[in-house]
């Protein structure tokens, strides 16, 4: 009764891990021959902190993360327009952690070969899956050569294997690639001074010209600040197909942040001061109306691959995978199983994908920018408290942050003291 997993992502060995906890077998194909840790910046929002936590990890996620203080938005000439506090300040029951992504992916895959052994199959990519009467069979290929690896059979499959899914592909597969919406994204990292609250997540800017920043570290007396600064580019820019590792340009993005030097953070040095810069187009995927086929399902971004607006990617696989471990603890490793996760899960995964497509909490300041384009003296004038306040608010709602709904519902797996 083995749950086969693709993809060694946060998504895979969370669910692994989270199957573990329950004593469900279960075994990951990654196509990556050695996992190292890659990318940049993310935030783990409560909900998704909350199952960490009920994992075990609480003590390892204070290692490699900080615990977020706030989020704050400005306008483009540096003007305060909201803020509001995150995590425990926020009155959560579980902090919000701004991290690196690669650091908790390296946290999640010790983790699992610590508690379950060798259970993790590098090298090894699923191609291809088959029903059978037993369960499902799949198909192993060694992506460097080629080489098949062979088959492997259990009870059923979930593809974890991220926004560019080769099984999500073959079930669909006059998709295309991801789409993308006319923003590129430059990011990087940038030892530099503490700003705010040396805890704060900030936007500053608008839709067409945005710059995100955070910290992810200490650094002395100063942070390791995250950032990413976010442009809209005309419809035949070479956006390079998703080209993860493509060195950015300062003169590509440079100038129109080059003014932007307020006295609570001077973006342009932040930018200039980088150790490294990466272009990557934002890109997400049509929402779909099946996830399920059979013995196998989507999960993380190979089911639902969003904008990185509102910082709840991440987070909403996390959710996934524990729901869907739920759902095999309670209804047994089949198809009641998968499509209680599915019904439970693409809904409302679906419905952000689009809000996020519509700029999410982030379109406050797309209207703050509108109505005041040359700045403000008085941000109560342009947008009221309560208006700013219903932004925040719906967008906890449709991504599943309420505060009292969240401090006040039962765990997602019941585990036995």
């Amino acid at each position: 009764m083995t749950v086969l997993i693709a993809g060694a992502g946060i998504a895979g060995l969370t669910l692994g891990l989270s199957l573990h906890q329950v004593c469900i077998p279960f075994r990951i194909f990654e196509a990556v021959r050695d996992i190292k840790p890659l990318g940049v910046g993310i935030n783990l929002q409560p909900h998704a902190v909350r199952e960490f936590f009920e994992l075990g990890l609480e003590d390892r996620l204070d290692q490699i993360g900080l615990r977020t203080e706030e989020v704050a938005y400005f306008s483009a000439h540096g003007q305060l327009i909201w803020r509001e506090p995150r995590g425990a300040l926020a009155g959560y029951n579980w902090p919000q952690y701004s991290l690196h992504r690669g650091g908790l992916q390296m946290l999640l895959y010790q983790t699992v070969l610590d508690r379950c052994g060798d259970v993790i199959a590098t090298g090894q990519a699923v191609d291809h899956w088959r029903e059978t009467a037993q369960g499902i069979t799949i198909s192993l290929t060694d992506r460097k050569t080629s080489a098949a690896l062979g088959t492997v059979h259990g009870q059923v499959l979930v593809a974890a294997d991220g926004i560019n899914s080769t099984l999500r592909a073959g079930l669909y597969p006059d998709e295309g690639p991801a789409k993308w919406g006319g923003t590129m994204m430059w990011r990087g990292v940038t030892r530099g001074p503490r700003f705010l609250t040396g805890r704060s997540v900030t936007m500053t800017g608008r839709k067409d010209a945005k710059f995100v920043a955070y910290p992810i570290a200490d650094d002395g007396d100063g942070s390791v600040i995250n950032w990413i600064a976010d442009l809209t580019m005309p419809p035949d820019y070479n956006w390079a197909k998703q080209d993860w590792n493509r060195a950015g340009v300062l003169a590509d993005f440079l100038p129109t942040f080059q003014d932007w030097s307020f006295d609570w953070l001077d973006i342009p040095a932040i930018i200039q001061n980088a150790e490294q810069i990466y272009e990557y187009p934002m890109v997400d995927r049509d929402p779909l109306d099946r996830w399920t086929h059979g013995p196998m399902t989507l999960l993380g971004d190979a089911a639902h691959a969003m904008y990185p607006i509102g910082s709840n990617g991440a987070s909403q696989a996390v959710l996934d995978a524990r729901i869907l471990a739920r759902e095999f603890q309670d209804k047994g490793i089949g198809a009641g199983a998968l499509a209680a996760y599915e019904a439970d899960r693409r809904p409302k995964v679906n419905q952000l994908v689009l809000t996020n497509r519509g700029d999410g909490p982030d379109k406050i300041l797309d209207i703050v920018h509108a109505r005041a384009p040359n700045g403000f003296t008085d941000i109560d004038q342009i947008m009221s408290l309560s208006e700013r306040q219903a932004f925040a608010d719906g967008y906890k709602a449709v991504a599943g942050m309420d505060i009292d709904a969240l401090n006040a519902r039962a765990p997602l797996i019941a585990v036995a003291g």
